[in-house]
């Protein structure tokens, strides 16, 4: 296992993101945090099962994972970087939004019981905004890219 700064260790477990994260089910995509380089890069995993509410409906017969979920996946696995970045400091009035995807592609669905690898690298970090590049994998082949902005309103009242 590895130490990071505020004696958290790899791998992440839910319980840890949830404390860095303000979603939760059905919206909570992250399961886990395998790899992590401060201020540079993090590795995710979601695991995708068909007990998830999108597949009764996209599609009966033919679960497909929604490319927007893959998107907000990827989004989290930047907010997580950042955390953890930050020294795991969360302040629970301290919001970051998705207000930007640039470059996204879909290479392949994403189906129950493929388990989704984000890699995440901060590619700059100004003031409160974040731009994230990002990559989604079903074992070693991208299934999704995007560059990902994210940004913290001036008040989060």
């Amino acid at each position: 296992m590895n130490d990071l700064p505020g004696g958290i260790k790899l791998p992440i477990e839910v319980t840890e993101i949830m404390a860095m994260l303000p979603h939760r089910y059905p919206f909570l995509l992250i399961d886990r945090v395998i790899e992590f380089e401060p201020n540079k890069r993090v590795l995710a995993i979601k695991n995708v099962t068909v007990n998830e509410p999108c597949f009764t409906g996209h599609f009966p017969g033919h679960p497909v994972m929604p490319g927007v979920l893959v998107i907000e996946a990827m989004a989290q696995a930047s907010g997580i970087l950042t955390q953890l970045s930050n020294g795991f400091e969360r302040h629970d009035n301290q919001l970051y939004y998705l207000v930007r995807v640039d470059k996204a592609r879909f290479t392949r669905t994403v189906v129950p019981g493929d388990q989704l690898k984000l890699d995440v690298t901060q590619k700059r970090l100004i003031r409160r905004m974040g731009l994230y590049e990002c990559r989604a994998l079903v074992g070693d082949q991208e299934v999704a890219s995007a560059e990902i902005l994210c940004a913290a309103p001036e008040s989060n009242t």
